[in-house]
């Protein structure tokens, strides 16, 4: 993987993306000399074009995001991908149409756009066959060898045989743990000099996997390795960027704060977070406004009860703060105390489970994203009642309360609605990898997905 502005990216999707979108311009060129050829029109300078056709491609290479065309199923299964790809197509139509409307320029032919779109679907398929062939190999990944044949030796394993995965493991190396729990580790007494034994595998990164390191740690070994110029990486740092999250269950303190991440140079990203978030609450509450109304009267309608209702919830640096929320249950749904939501709650209402799939519910928290009690991205804010439990059960829970909740999140977009305490740990997992890493690229990333998560109702509940 490559690590681009603090988020870690498989080389190949980025190779992938980089592919997508010379295949995009190439799809608007033809469709563009198809065109001028029907009405006999000067094909003129492909120079002149260019402009026009890295327009498209951006476009489209934007709703592929959004919509998760590069997500790891779409990596594995071409119907999957298919499908993602004719939604994709379909939103950039709308998207290619707004531009058009606004920029009103020449270069964007409305009757060159039915034959790009086609010509696109064709040729992004055609790319995808050709990767889902070469990358089932290890071709384009890093050759990894792993000191370590336990439980953290096998579970590297099996994240490397992920279609996703940017490793190949060549090799494991008992380092006399105990029993191994992976087949064919060779014995580190086995094995004369290792630095030799990397050098002449070809290998470009070693991983430490040792369960228990104290007065186990082959601190020679790692050293000559490291002075040879290999890579040398420890099992959390791998997940980290195998899986984007933090593991609690091998991470340490230590860990956490000695490597790289939680930086305190974020003065000028908060600002320009701030600012975003301003604006962006200030149009979406303008856009949105008249939905809201008439949902509310509709809520009203529908049951029994006020059609907003305000809810504590626990901000930045553990500070509590109400959301505003369109009401989606009944007005007694707790009336017990507070409780998780379930699948199939029987307290959501008719017309709450469809405010529900599509979000409308949570369009009133941009009043709180103005006000600066929330941002659009950031972990899911919690409500006390269950702060308490959870920082009481789950190791470095408190540690998500040091970035500003968020409407959106990276959790949000990759675990599914959690409603339960071993929900929120994996959640957490996620929530730690964003405030480790954040930056304005990885809060565009988590906006463009949420998109998928919109449209397919993933984690609603």
């Amino acid at each position: 993987m490559v690590r681009l502005f603090k988020h870690y990216i498989p080389y190949a999707v980025i190779l992938l993306c980089i592919v997508d979108f010379a295949l995009l311009v190439l799809a608007n060129e033809l469709s563009w000399r198809l065109r001028a050829l029907q009405i006999g029109m000067d094909m003129g300078s492909l120079l002149a074009r260019m402009a026009a056709h890295g327009a498209f491609g951006a476009v489209m290479i934007l709703a592929m995001v959004s919509v998760g065309v590069y997500a790891s199923e779409a990596l594995r299964s071409m119907r999957f991908a298919a499908a993602r790809l004719l939604v994709a197509v379909s939103l950039g139509v709308i998207a290619l149409a707004f531009v058009d409307f606004v920029v009103a320029a020449e270069q964007f032919w409305r009757s060159t756009l039915v034959y790009s779109m086609g010509l696109a679907i064709v040729l992004l398929m055609g790319n995808r066959l050709f990767f889902h062939a070469a990358f089932g190999s290890a071709v384009f990944r890093r050759r990894v060898l792993v000191l370590g044949s336990g439980a953290r030796a096998r579970r590297i394993e099996g994240l490397s045989k992920r279609p996703e995965s940017g490793f190949a493991v060549v090799g494991f190396v008992d380092m006399n743990e105990g029993p191994p729990f992976v087949e064919g580790a060779i014995p580190r007494g086995e094995i004369e000099n290792l630095t030799r034994f990397v050098e002449n595998l070809g290998i470009s990164e070693v991983v430490l996997a040792l369960q228990e390191r104290r007065n186990a740690m082959p601190v020679k070994d790692l050293l000559r390795i490291k002075t040879a110029g290999v890579h040398v990486n420890d099992f959390s740092s791998l997940v980290e960027r195998e899986t984007g999250r933090i593991d609690l269950d091998t991470v340490n303190p230590s860990w956490l704060i000695f490597s790289d991440g939680f930086s305190s140079g974020r003065a000028v990203s908060g600002a320009v977070k701030r600012l975003f978030d301003i604006v962006a609450s200030s149009c979406v509450l303008l856009l949105t406004g008249p939905v809201v109304l008439v949902f509310a009267l509709l809520v009203k309608l529908d049951s029994k009860g006020p059609a907003f209702y305000r809810q504590a919830r626990v901000g930045l640096f553990g500070v509590p703060f109400d959301v505003i929320k369109l009401r989606s249950m009944r007005s007694d749904a707790e009336v017990a105390g507070a409780q998780w939501a379930t699948k199939d709650d029987p307290r959501i209402t008719r017309l709450g489970r469809f405010l529900r799939k599509l979000r409308i519910d949570e369009l009133p928290q941009a009043w709180t994203v103005l006000k600066g009690e929330m941002s659009f991205v950031g972990p899911r804010p919690e409500r006390p009642e269950f702060v308490a439990d959870l920082e009481a059960h789950i190791p470095f829970f408190a540690e998500r309360h040091m970035v500003k909740p968020g409407i959106t999140g990276w959790a949000q977009i990759n675990y599914p609605y959690g409603a339960s305490v071993e929900d929120s740990r994996n959640k957490l997992e996620y929530d730690l990898y964003y405030a480790k890493n954040y930056t304005p690229f990885l809060d565009l990333l988590i906006l463009l997905q949420t998109l998928r998560v919109v449209i397919w109702s993933e984690g609603a509940r």
